[in-house]
């Protein structure tokens, strides 16, 4: 019999038509094999257009900056917010360091925000507490609100915009897990004065590495690019006034992310339909609960990854050994880039039951990951300020991601669902 193949959570997925080979040879033959070129720059366009377009047919005014990683987008859109050493920022806490690690890198403080719970993204009512309380202690608002589509979900846009409306505080939205998730018809990373696409190997469509800046204003997008190109003064020699990075993506990268636009519809809709298989087998097995979107036809997820909680007096198979032994290797993302520890636990983990869930898919050659854990609750940020209601904790005790790419089939599903119900004792 053949040996199952590993079921990932999601990879990249290349056009049947090889449109990615065709554009990176162009560069090769053309020796456009730096950081900028006809690959960026149409792949800049092609992101403008699909951004810019709302499902009632008008069009917005967006322009777009191609970087090396959302990493990079985030850090300079705070740059270009005028974030400096000694501000705060308020983020999202239950997301990907990404989000937060390039408020440091500024020199400014991240103010953790927990989540509501129905879509597990931040907490309008917390995120105006947060803002408030900050100008009474440091006598100015946070330079920065940083929400997150987490998991593809759209956060409660109209409530966080108007919030940062009121207190005048620009909006960078972290939409990296988010592309092509809408609410009200309007594309994620669209609503804010800037908004992050990634374009990493796990993401809806990829570049290998990579990602973008959604700008609303053009004056913003030069700044951005000038920074991203070691801000170089005009001057036939090099001049710098100011500290510039090394951000630009190639017209290599460029060039597979022209081809991966030919599939990012497909791409969606496929995501979009392994959600509600999942939804449908899920239904009759104890104890999990898929993450939904709300049922206001506003939100329009891509469902980028499935998650789903398990109770916690579910009992599963393995439950016993459950953080027994130190993981030597990585779960995910770059395997192998690890720091040895000493302990098989900390002070917030999942449930025994969910940690012992993983191992059993694991065993079935089924990728199963945790949620993120709360940013507030990493030793990297012990002390930052934080306004938390236990959502993110709580979500993070139970939760866990199911496999939702391009390459995972509907017998994979329905495979992964029989491990599940297999799983359980």
């Amino acid at each position: 019999m053949e040996e199952r193949k590993m079921i990932y959570l999601c990879l990249a997925h290349m056009s049947e038509t090889g449109e990615e080979q065709k554009y990176v040879k162009e560069a090769f033959d053309t020796n456009w094999v730096v950081p900028m070129g006809p690959n960026v720059n149409a792949f800049e366009q092609s992101l403008a257009e699909f951004a810019n377009g709302k499902t009632d047919g008008s069009k917005l005014d967006r322009k777009v900056v191609c970087l090396s990683a959302g990493t990079a987008a985030v850090h300079l859109a705070l740059l270009a917010c005028g974030v400096q050493p000694g501000d705060e920022v308020c983020v999202q806490s239950f997301t990907f360091c990404a989000s937060s690690h390039p408020i440091t890198y500024l020199g400014a403080t991240p103010v953790f925000v927990d989540s509501e719970p129905t879509t597990w993204n931040m907490d309008p009512e917390l995120l105006e507490k947060a803002i408030l309380d900050r100008k009474e202690k440091t006598g100015k608002y946070p330079k920065a609100i940083v929400p997150v589509a987490l998991y593809g979900m759209p956060y409660q846009v109209d409530k966080i915009m108007a919030i940062a409306e009121k207190y005048g505080i620009p909006v960078v939205e972290d939409a990296a897990e988010g592309m092509g998730s809408r609410f009200n018809g309007q594309v994620l990373g669209t609503f804010g004065r800037f908004g992050v696409l990634s374009f990493n190997g796990n993401k809806m469509i990829t570049t290998s590495g990579g990602g973008a800046l959604i700008c609303r204003q053009a004056e913003d997008a030069n700044t951005v690019m000038w920074y991203a190109t070691q801000a170089r003064d005009a001057y036939p020699y090099y001049e710098h006034t100011a500290i510039g990075y090394n951000y630009r993506m190639s017209n290599v990268c460029a060039g597979i992310g022209r081809g991966q636009m030919t599939v990012l519809d497909d791409h969606i809709a496929h995501h979009r339909h392994v959600q509600e298989l999942y939804k449908e087998l899920l239904k009759e097995v104890p104890g999990v609960h898929l993450h939904e979107q709300p049922a206001d036809p506003r939100y329009d997820s891509n469902f980028w990854l499935c998650a789903a909680t398990l109770d916690p007096e579910v009992r599963i198979q393995g439950q016993e050994n459950a953080y027994k032994e130190v993981i030597k290797t990585a779960v995910g993302g770059a395997a192998g880039v690890i720091k040895a520890v000493d302990s098989a636990t900390t002070d917030c983990q999942p449930n025994e039951n969910v940690e012992a869930l993983r191992v059993f898919m694991l065993g079935k050659k089924v990728e199963c990951r945790p949620v993120w854990k709360p940013m507030h609750k990493q030793p990297v940020y012990k002390g930052a300020p934080a306004y938390l209601n236990g959502v993110s904790e709580e979500l993070f005790k139970v939760g866990f991601c199911l496999p939702a790419g391009p390459y995972v089939t509907d017998e994979d599903v329905r495979y992964v669902v029989e491990c599940i119900r297999e799983a359980i004792v």
